[in-house]
């Protein structure tokens, strides 16, 4: 018979009553098992809803920190030089495979990309530099300049407001992008009575989009779109996917109405009523600085962005499949850690440098740290302005190379670790290494070539990444 008070669904060939009648009778055993002491704390169950506070474990996501998932995807997601050897450094039979035609050609063109000489090389990292940043630009400098200097919170609190509209203001397509998917994955998901209406508004959105009317979009998503689901949401209780996507879409649409200009020169005046501003900002009305916003905005069609379309084109073909399946790992591997050194988390500029010279491919990773630390050896290394450098090559077929570099003002000190086949030229390399920066007007006062015993992390070079663990740290 089932039992219907029961609180779960029954589970077949499961019987409570006949597993109970099972269990033999002793009366005469008066023992009682684990009875709780209230003299004594006792132990914690070692059950717990949250993960291992550790790094180590099963490899799941942790749902108690941003932050600490974040250190854990750093730790297991490999380099996208790794990545990309994997990617383009199988033999062509085993690659062309189980590769299509469009996969074959998106990955050729990438090659093609590749064959770059010296000022060729210097302009693609110059690329990287300027897409890297939205805050580039004599105003961005005067700003960060003033927030270092700054001598109030309320202070440092209205610049760091003004940068928010500003990156509001300046994912405007984005936003409006991402609003718009939002509504049409809802309406997919809605019964078609309730969608219809939905996609009716969406479409007047997009309109209003397309027209620039950004306060009239504003206007109906507050006063029409969100009371039409919230409605939706009470009269059918649809806790699925509609509900979470409009989770999505408030926040979505808070960014595009902190976005406005009106929003963005509210915020400048307030900036412009602060000592530290008034004469470098007198002279600058509204018009002037959306102008001055728009232009230091980069759009270009560099050899950076052509490299990055053509490798997200590619990644795009991989994951539909047109691809074998060590491939598709390689190249989830490669968005893997693309995100990572994208994350908000990351403190350190991340470039990548992939080139083919002299017939060989050669797939490196730059990490810069423009405001390292002094490291406290030499006399007044502090008070001097240190930038930090790590360098890691990955060169077919000798190997990986990592490459640490510091420099103060004029003097710098290298550390190289390299392969065990390049050890014996070790000297060589170093007296090469003291020349090309002699050559360039710098001081070498330290260049060491050493046997590379494992690869150095990011966190060894660049402990600053863990001072993330001193704000607040949640996870929606």
């Amino acid at each position: 018979m089932p039992d219907i008070l029961g609180a779960a669904n029954p589970v077949p060939g499961y019987d409570k009553a006949a597993v109970n009648r099972n269990l033999p009778a002793s009366p005469e055993n008066t023992q009682i098992q684990n009875i709780p002491d209230p003299t004594r704390v006792g132990r914690t169950d070692g059950r717990t809803e949250r993960q291992d506070s550790t790094l180590q474990g099963d490899g799941r996501i942790r749902y108690d920190s941003n932050f600490q998932t974040f250190l854990q995807r750093l730790q297991e997601t490999p380099g996208m030089s790794e990545s990309l050897s994997r990617i383009f450094g199988w033999d062509r039979t085993e690659v062309s495979s189980g590769i299509s035609a469009g996969m074959a050609e998106e990955m050729s063109r990438v090659l093609e990309m590749l064959q770059m000489d010296a000022a060729q090389l210097l302009e693609f990292l110059k690329g990287q530099a300027r897409t890297g940043t939205r805050f580039h630009g004599a105003l961005f400098a005067l700003l960060r300049s003033a927030y270092a200097k700054a001598a109030s919170d309320g202070m440092r609190s209205d610049i760091l407001n003004f940068l928010k509209c500003y990156i509001d203001y300046s994912s405007t397509a984005h936003l409006e992008g991402s609003i718009l998917r939002n509504l049409e994955d809802m309406a997919d998901a809605m019964p078609a009575s309730w969608a219809e209406k939905l996609r009716e508004m969406a479409a007047r959105l997009e309109n209003g989009m397309a027209a620039g009317d950004r306060r009239g979009n504003v206007l109906l998503l507050q006063r029409e779109l969100f009371p039409y689901m919230s409605d939706y949401v009470g009269r059918t209780h649809d806790m699925g996917l509609p509900r979470s996507l409009l989770t999505m879409l408030s926040l979505n649409a808070v960014r595009y109405e902190n976005g406005t200009e009106e929003r963005l020169l509210e915020a400048f005046h307030q900036l412009s009523g602060y000592a530290a501003f008034k004469d470098q900002l007198r002279g600058i009305d509204g018009q002037s600085l959306l102008a001055l916003l728009r232009s230091s905005r980069f759009d270009g069609e560099t050899g950076a962005v052509r490299f990055a379309n053509s490798i997200t084109a590619a990644v795009q073909r991989a994951m539909r499949g047109e691809c074998s399946a060590e491939m598709q790992q390689a190249f989830q591997s490669l968005m893997g850690a693309v995100l990572v050194n994208e994350s908000v988390y990351m403190p350190v500029n991340h470039y990548l440098l992939p080139l083919m010279w002299n017939h060989r491919a050669l797939f490196s990773e730059l990490w810069v740290d423009p405001d390292a630390e002094g490291d406290g050896g030499r006399a007044g290394s502090r008070q001097r302005h240190t930038m930090k450098i790590l360098f890691k090559m990955d060169v077919q077929p000798l190997g990986l190379f990592d490459i640490i570099l510091n420099s103060r003002g004029n003097e710098v000190d290298i550390q190289v670790s390299c392969p065990e086949r390049v050890v014996p030229f070790s000297r060589q390399i170093e007296q090469s290494i003291s020349q090309i920066l002699e050559r360039n007007g710098l001081s070498p006062t330290q260049v060491i070539v050493r046997k590379l015993e494992r690869p150095v992390t990011l966190t060894e070079v660049f402990p600053k990444i863990f001072e993330g663990k001193n704000c607040v740290n949640v996870k929606a």
